[in-house]
């Protein structure tokens, strides 16, 4: 099967899908998008998460022929017109809170959704939105320094 979408502004192909293949196996493996993570593939652990008709998803439990004609934007459609950081990438690298950064994409696009819908989160709402992205590494205290670091610099602070 052939599948037509748009991925982080542009239209893409995908050739000889198999209609149980996963979006995120498409994204990765099939358009060269290496940022969404394959984790758990059980929609447990938020590395593969993406915007599909700007809703939040993972994308590991998205069948691809559902993208169908749709919009995704992932990690990497994050990032200016011009090729720089998104604010909140910027505030990832800023307080280290990326360190195997294996679950930073699906962290990153997390936090855009959370400050999308809340642009000033207080910590229970930050912790509550982040709930269901897991790390391994940092203990959560610098990832929750990004997102407040984000929030100020995205309200001018």
């Amino acid at each position: 099967m052939r599948l037509t979408f748009e991925v982080n502004g542009v239209r893409q192909e995908a050739d000889d899908v198999w209609p149980g293949e996963s979006l995120l196996y498409v994204l990765r493996e099939r358009m060269g998008l290496p940022g969404t993570k394959n984790a758990c593939e059980q929609g447990e652990c938020g590395s593969c998460s993406v915007y599909l008709d700007g809703a939040l998803v993972c994308a590991c439990l998205v069948a691809a022929p559902q993208a169908q004609g749709r919009t995704v934007r992932t990690v990497e459609g994050l990032a200016g017109a011009d090729g720089g950081l998104d604010p909140i990438q910027q505030a990832f690298l800023d307080t280290g809170a990326v360190q195997c950064g294996f679950c930073t994409p699906g962290l990153i696009v997390t936090t855009h959704d959370l400050l999308e819908r809340n642009p000033a989160p207080a910590d229970v709402e930050i912790r509550e939105a982040l709930a269901g992205n897991l790390c391994r590494c940092t203990g959560y205290e610098k990832i929750l320094d990004a997102v407040r670091l984000a929030a100020d610099r995205k309200a001018g602070r």
